[in-house]
């Protein structure tokens, strides 16, 4: 239950913030009420993939964002750990010396930029993770429990805003997917999404990583959503092959 309350004001700050800006709710919505919420200083997100190239998707201010281009250059850097780990990467002082060791290009060109702490947090839906969260402050910083799940609870809501729309380069939707639904309904269809994925697998015989990314590509392609296409996959309505482009097994009736 408090999960779910936490999740609710989460959904309402973001949802006031794009209100704010007159746009459908996109992650950049996400990031910047993450900045409102929580001692930080900004916050940017980066689409990643292990079968695509990786790329900044948004930024709060050029801190943030020279953060999310340098690590994706660099290859190394929180954001970059906490994809490939899929867990959550959090530096309160960049300055120690075991930050140094550990990204010693980044850790000096993040601090040269104005970033003091960094917090990434992956985003993730069961095995499948389009990007990742990441929040920086210019001085030593230390997320208390309540922050770290409310920031937590900010990526999970970017994940369901990446996965569910097409985004352009603010991170805002690009078909108004989201102009007539809430958020309660994107939740809704994370798990068939991941089911969905995971039948793909089979269909296919590719990894993870690829059958999300056939999913994804065929629903673009389609002008459909993501979700509609998932339950599709689920209800076996939709058959994908290695050899031949999907098929809908209800037209064969």
């Amino acid at each position: 239950m408090r999960s779910h309350r936490r999740s609710a004001r989460i959904q309402a700050l973001v949802a006031e913030q794009a209100a704010r800006g007159g746009a459908r709710v996109g992650v950049v919505d996400v990031c910047t009420a993450a900045v409102a919420a929580l001692p930080v200083g900004g916050a940017g997100v980066s689409a990643m993939s292990r079968t695509t190239t990786s790329h900044p998707l948004c930024s709060t201010d050029t801190i943030s964002e020279q953060l999310e281009e340098l690590q994706l250059t660099l290859g190394e850097g929180p954001c970059v750990d906490a994809f490939l780990h899929g867990s959550a990467i959090l530096i309160p002082d960049l300055l120690t010396g075991a930050m140094q060791d550990r990204w010693p290009v980044f850790a000096d060109a993040a601090l040269e930029a104005g970033a003091r702490a960094v917090f990434a947090l992956p985003l993730q839906m069961g095995a499948i993770s389009p990007g990742v969260l990441d929040l920086y402050a210019d001085v030593p910083t230390v997320l208390d429990t309540e922050e770290l799940a409310d920031a937590l609870a900010f990526a999970d809501l970017a994940t369901l805003l990446l996965l569910d729309a097409r985004i352009d380069e603010r991170g805002a939707p690009v078909d108004g997917a989201l102009a007539d639904r809430g958020f309660e309904d994107l939740g809704g269809h994370r798990a068939e999404i991941d089911q969905a994925t995971g039948i793909l697998t089979v269909q296919l015989g590719v990894g993870i990583d690829e059958a999300f990314v056939r999913l994804r590509a065929y629903a673009y392609a389609q002008g459909r959503r993501l979700a509609e296409v998932a339950a599709d996959v689920v209800a076996h309505r939709l058959r994908f092959s290695p050899d031949a482009e999907p098929r809908r097994t209800d037209e064969e009736t």
